[in-house]
């Protein structure tokens, strides 16, 4: 008897004879007089970079100093996660009020913390002197708000500009809802109660007009067909109308936002690092990809290798290498020649079920059942590995086709190399080859 064990996806050398020493020792143990072959292929079927990574955007050193856009980018892709976040900003800090730093200093440390500085909680940084039930600057614009056009107490959208705008980038069914979120929030309340200047009152206008905006495209999701230039007029249309100037820098949320962003936000660092990132995912999803559009090349060196040695064989496949048996031994089968000498195929950690679904099997169509001639297979999945999936359901009343569960307490994706150190696994293993009587 004799066992062939196909590596998955990007498993190049060093890696392949370190999974294939442990799955020999684990199988001689098992089966002292089997023959353990491997049929590495990565190296000459996988993926790799033609052009040295000319394709990729960004393929130099990665720590570049970020630019404008980057930072603008950053500081949106903030805002639409959390919409109140400038407004946060100001509803706890409020403006500087005369001390000798620049705006937003140290307020990086201590956002999230009591802004107060540890005073009585009524404090809120605002003139002292004020009137009592005298309305401030920033209260007027939150009245404003209100009547914002598209909003429930603003009237309709009407037929101007920014109905326009809401109409033709997706994000009029979700304005309603993103104004009177934005309108009623208590940051809204607390920041403008704290605006008690007409410039508070400005920069507070531009801070409630990205915020609905922001919640708007938050709501539209990926529906939403707005571009940069579209976001920034619409945002230049609701500070209009709220008494301020949207292409006037902002100064207090601005700079806490900006230095935030660029933090706590995935996209500079997927700027500064997509080169390096894409480069590194070529050879595991490369592989797939690779797979999917020339498979035949690979099928054709494992019937090659399958094929070399007499006697029955058990195939062991992971991940990918376990899809590319499955077509092989369903072509064959198809075509009334099946593979010589294959008794049983074991896939582990694969997707062959899930591609089946999807109708991107090359051996078997959505709704067929399995060729005649397709041998016993067994198919072994961890439920923490994303990348494994169930046969029996979608093959059902088949006798061939044999589910095992197999769990490692491992996250993913340790998981999904954890199947070969388990006994288990092996185990199960034995008894399939009892039960299809290889001798």
């Amino acid at each position: 008897m004799r066992f062939l064990f196909v590596h998955g996806t990007g498993v190049r050398r060093e890696r392949h004879d370190t999974l294939f020493a442990l799955v020999r020792d684990r199988l001689t143990t098992r089966f002292p007089g089997a023959v353990v072959d491997s049929c590495f292929w990565g190296e000459r079927y996988g993926a790799t970079l033609s052009a040295q990574g000319r394709s990729v955007p960004g393929l130099g050193a990665p720590g570049a100093a970020p630019g404008a856009d980057e930072e603008e980018v950053a500081e949106w892709g903030l805002l639409v996660a959390d919409p109140l976040c400038e407004l946060r900003v100001l509803a706890e800090a409020g403006w500087d009020t005369g001390s000798d730093g620049g705006p937003g200093d140290d307020l990086g440390a201590a956002l999230g913390a009591d802004f107060d500085g540890g005073l009585d909680g009524d404090f809120d940084g605002g003139d002292p002197f004020a009137m009592p039930g005298v309305r401030s600057a920033g209260e007027r614009v939150l009245e404003l708000l209100a009547e914002v056009p598209g909003g429930r107490g603003g009237g309709e959208q009407g037929s101007g500009e920014q109905a326009a705008l809401l109409l033709g980038t997706g994000l009029a069914a979700g304005f309603p809802a993103a104004l009177e979120s934005v309108s009623r929030s208590a940051e809204a309340a607390r920041a403008g109660g704290r605006a008690t200047s007409e410039p508070q009152a400005r920069e507070l206008a531009k801070v409630l007009a990205r915020a609905v905006t922001a919640a708007a495209l938050a709501s539209a999701g990926a529906e939403a067909d707005c571009t940069g230039t579209e976001r920034d007029r619409l945002v230049e249309l609701i500070t209009a109308r709220l008494g301020g100037d949207a292409r006037v820098p902002g100064a207090r949320a601005a700079a806490v936002l900006g230095r935030l962003a660029m933090r706590v936000t995935t996209q500079p660092l997927l700027n500064a690092w997509r080169g390096s990132l894409t480069v590194g995912a070529t050879p595991a999803l490369g592989d797939i990809l690779r797979y999917q559009a020339r498979g035949a090349d690979l099928r054709a060196f494992l019937r090659e290798r399958i094929t070399a040695e007499p006697g029955p064989t058990v195939l062991i496949g992971h991940s990918l290498g376990g899809i590319a048996l499955v077509d092989l031994l369903a072509l064959a089968a198809a075509r009334g020649e099946p593979v010589p000498g294959v008794e049983l195929l074991v896939t582990v950690g694969s997707q062959a079920p899930f591609l089946y679904e999807l109708g991107a099997l090359a051996g078997v169509v959505p709704g067929s059942k399995l060729p005649y001639g397709f041998p016993s297979w067994l198919n072994v999945y961890d439920r923490q590995d994303v990348l494994s999936y169930l046969a029996e359901p979608v093959f059902p009343g088949d006798p061939r086709v044999s589910d095992q569960e197999i769990g490692s307490r491992q996250p993913f994706p340790a998981c999904h190399s954890a199947y070969w150190k388990q006994d288990s696994l092996y185990a199960r293993i034995e008894r399939a080859v009892a039960e299809a009587e290889i001798g």
